[in-house]
C-alpha cells in the first residue's frame, strides 16, 4: 500500500522571502555610498589661516568708489572716467601699500559697470577691497 504524505507539493507560500529585497536594498546603499562622495561639486581645499585678519583698517586708508544709477563713477564723491580712476587708485598704491577701497554700487547698476570697475581696482594692485551692501529688512 502506497503511504501518502500529508504536505502537497503545490502548497502556496504564505510569507514573503526578504532576503532578495534585503539583498537589493544593500546593493543600492552601496552604490549610494559610493556615488554620493563624487556628486559634490566644491574643491578640496585647506583655507589659509592669517594672525592679521581680525585687525581693523585705518579709516584713513579706506576710500570709495560710488557708481549711480546712469553708471557714472565716482572717487572719493568726484565724477571720473575709468583711466582716471585707475591712474588715482596706482597713485595711492604707490603711496601707502595699505591702501583699501570700498565700492558702493546703487542696485539698478549694470553687473558690467560693476565688473569694469572691480577690474580696475585690480589693475592697480589693490588687494584690500570689499563691496558695501545694507542689511535686508
Amino acid at each position: 500500500m502506497k503511504r501518502f504524505s500529508q504536505r502537497s507539493p503545490h502548497r502556496t507560500l504564505s510569507e514573503i522571502n526578504v532576503t532578495p529585497l534585503l539583498d537589493l536594498a544593500f546593493v543600492l546603499l552601496i552604490i549610494f555610498m559610493i556615488t554620493t562622495p563624487l556628486l559634490e561639486k566644491s574643491i578640496d581645499m585647506s583655507i589659509p589661516t592669517s594672525d592679521t585678519a581680525s585687525q581693523s583698517i585705518d579709516p584713513q586708508k579706506v576710500h570709495t568708489i560710488e557708481i549711480d544709477k546712469a553708471g557714472h563713477t565716482f572717487f572719493e564723491k568726484e565724477r571720473v572716467d575709468l583711466p582716471e580712476l585707475e591712474r588715482r587708485l596706482k597713485i595711492l598704491k604707490a603711496s601707502d601699500r595699505d591702501t583699501a577701497v570700498l565700492l558702493r554700487g546703487d542696485q539698478v547698476v549694470k553687473l558690467q559697470d560693476m565688473v569694469t570697475v572691480i577690474d580696475s581696482v585690480q589693475k592697480a594692485g589693490i588687494t584690500r577691497f570689499g563691496i558695501v551692501t545694507q542689511p535686508a529688512h
